[in-house]
């Protein structure tokens, strides 16, 4: 195995073109970072997270939504706060409910992909691209709505001349996201980490300030919440009462949302990955249950009423601040915290979404570059998709917390509906053989009934407020993936039946066994996996060149992408597997009585990685003539090229600036 620098340029032209894109390789590295090797051993090691890093990068996601779930809660509950007390209870309820049913998500599905995967294994492929469109569409509202509370919580302390250039600031948040993640998960949690723990510890003093400094009136506030209880229910009965706390308590949804996202990330995580996931799903319940839960409290014990402009968590420090020390400088480092946070919490976005949408590029709804991964390691191609699609939503609903929170309260409950109903199959079809099962179903039964209910009252109640929105992009998203879907599968189908048979051809009688002669003629031929569309491409190098080569140079990539990178191992074996392909090509190449040897390499740019291969054999055998088998269609589109890389052309390109020629041979799909 063997890598080569590409032959150095000697005419003018080549070499200014080279400059130029040395320069763009400085700007890209200064912004992105310099690429990760692959040959460190501990390379996986190095880029997944701890428990407390993934609390950082993915509990935020459900941490922040406090700064926006209570606020809903409470505005549809209007003047029946005494209904907070019951609320704040089955909030924390909620929270530990889903929480502990994803923790047995993790036990079952310790590679994550969370309800994507989960649907598809035990619901059926069908289902399970509705969980995975339902997902990116959350994942993109992740960024959205948290970048929009983000200027929300920030507007509250600062001067209102400002509120001009707020969607402005937002919108340039989201770019610099974008370039945060394209150099990594673990790069940009380390940068936000300090925010976390802001956070965390001006919340504490928050809330824990907030319940003693009130503590002495809860006797006088619980009374008075007694009294306007029988009041309204007096006035509104036993079933408007129920149905006005079921109304406040599925409006207030917004506060779950971000749960999932610990299993959905879980390939990210250090090994041993299930305790880890685990850990880091009790950090953030229990962080999430506290918060939302002491926020209701505090908003009737502190009697905190709306006020324009500002978020009911600004107007709650602003009461607060009359019994704790610093007064104004307080409440703007609990709103500045607040507001940092959120930005972390679109990390879920930028993190999780990327990882979804690789996964189902990985099962054909998506185009498969999707599933690529950039030089840094990360998926490049999601990152963008999800950073210019929230920013899309972001400009679209001018940044409106209430409009996005509709919108991705309801997919978030959609997938979590579509995750418990899942896990109750997989324990229905285990009662034979668990003893336990019943035990263990409960709480998937549980949750599945209360996301049902959160789910359909939001829906019901919002559906023309931004509710249908949000179900007709994921329709529409799911109608995409299916035709892609169908595409795949059609081409592939008409390959395997145009190389039917091809891999168990005849051999020759004059078998040999060596490597070509670098003095005579070969031909070097860029495979994938042994298959018949390689085999073909080798024959049809014999069939446009008969008794011109004297031997063949199997050339081959191994491509790190999200399907391959799951743990410590995954390159070796990667390389062992390409290995092991290219080994065919030579036996089947020997029995036909032709000398052969192969050269590999493992990268995560595939046209770099051959190109420096390639050149690498051409200054061995100066006689070399590459080739490459290209699949065409009869009337290509721009969906067809977006659908089938172009590796090929890129590859024969490269070569040409090098002074070498690459043979393109088609199949036609």
């Amino acid at each position: 195995m063997q890598r080569d620098n590409p032959v150095p340029h000697t005419s003018g032209a080549p070499a200014a073109s080279e400059a130029g894109r040395s320069l763009r390789q400085r700007l890209r590295r200064a912004l992105i970072g310099s690429p990760r090797s692959l040959s460190d051993k501990h390379l996986f090691h190095r880029v997944s997270l701890v428990a407390l890093l993934a609390w950082v990068g993915l509990g935020a996601d459900g941490l922040s939504s406090s700064a926006y779930g209570p606020d809903e809660a409470f505005r549809a509950v209007g003047s029946h706060t005494y209904l907070l007390l019951g609320l704040a209870a089955l909030t924390a309820f909620t929270v530990i409910v889903i929480s502990i049913a994803y923790s047995r998500v993790i036990e079952h599905f310790p590679s994550g992909g969370g309800g994507y995967v989960v649907a598809t294994k035990l619901l059926g492929e069908r289902v399970g691209v509705v969980s995975g469109c339902a997902l990116l569409v959350d994942y993109v509202l992740t960024i959205a709505i948290s970048i929009a509370a983000t200027g929300d919580a920030l507007a509250s302390f600062l001067p209102p001349a400002w509120a001009e250039w707020k969607l402005s600031a937002e919108s340039l948040l989201i770019g610099a996201m974008i370039v945060l993640n394209l150099r990594g998960v673990r790069e940009s949690v380390l940068v936000l980490a300090p925010i976390f723990v802001l956070f965390v510890v001006t919340h504490l003093v928050l809330i824990g300030g907030g319940l003693i400094a009130h503590g002495s009136q809860l006797p006088a506030t619980l009374s008075t919440a007694a009294t306007d209880f029988r009041q309204g229910y007096s006035t509104l009965g036993g079933v408007g009462m129920l149905l006005l706390f079921v109304h406040a308590y599925s409006l207030g949804g917004g506060t779950y949302t971000g749960i999932e996202a610990v299993s959905n990330g879980l390939a990210i995580m250090r090994e041993p990955r299930v305790r880890t996931g685990k850990r880091t799903m009790l950090y953030m319940a229990s962080s999430l249950a506290f918060t939302a839960a002491g926020i209701l409290v505090l908003y009737l014990l502190w009697q905190v009423r709306p006020e324009d402009g500002k978020t009911m968590n600004a107007v709650l420090a602003e009461r607060i601040v009359d019994v704790v020390p610093l007064g104004r400088t307080f409440v703007v480092l609990v709103l500045l915290a607040e507001g940092l946070l959120l930005v972390v919490a679109a990390q879920a976005g930028f993190m999780d979404g990327p990882r979804v949408l690789a996964n189902m590029a990985i099962d054909s709804w998506v185009p498969r570059r999707f599933a690529s991964l950039s030089e840094r390691l990360t998926t490049q191609n999601g990152v963008m998709l999800m950073g210019l699609s929230a920013l899309a939503a972001l400009l679209a609903t001018r940044g409106d917390v209430r409009v996005l929170v509709v919108m991705y309260s309801i997919n978030v409950f959609l997938t979590f509906s579509m995750t418990e109903l899942s896990m109750c199959k997989l324990w229905i079809g285990e009662r034979r053989t668990r003893r336990d099962w019943k035990k263990k179903i409960i709480i998937h039964v549980v949750g599945l009934s209360m996301c049902l209910t959160i789910l359909g009252v939001t829906i019901t109640q919002k559906f023309a407020e931004g509710g249908w929105v949000t179900l007709a992009i994921t329709g529409v998203l799911v109608l995409v993936c299916t035709l892609v879907r169908r595409h795949y599968t059609s081409v592939s189908g008409r390959l395997s039946r145009a190389f039917d048979g091809i891999e168990k051809l005849p051999a020759s009688s004059s078998v040999v066994a060596s490597a070509p002669d670098p003095e005579r003629p070969v031909a070097v031929v860029l495979v994938g996996g042994y298959n018949g569309f390689g085999i073909h491409t080798t024959l049809n190098v014999f069939r446009a060149f008969p008794d011109h080569f004297k031997g063949l140079i199997f050339v081959s990539v191994g491509v790190v992408d999200s399907g391959r990178f799951k743990g410590e191992d995954s390159i070796d074996r990667l390389r062992e597997d390409t290995e092991r392909a290219l080994a065919r090509y030579v036996e089947l190449a020997h029995k036909f009585g032709v000398p052969a040897t192969t050269r590999c390499d493992i990268g995560t740019d595939a046209v770099e990685t051959a190109e420096a291969l390639c050149m690498g054999v051409a200054r061995e055998y100066p006689r070399a003539v590459f080739f490459a088998g290209q699949v065409v269609f009869s009337n290509e589109t721009w969906l067809s090229r977006l659908l089938h890389n172009q590796t090929a052309y890129a590859i024969q390109r490269r070569l040409q600036l090098s002074g070498q020629n690459l043979v393109i041979l088609a199949a036609k799909a």
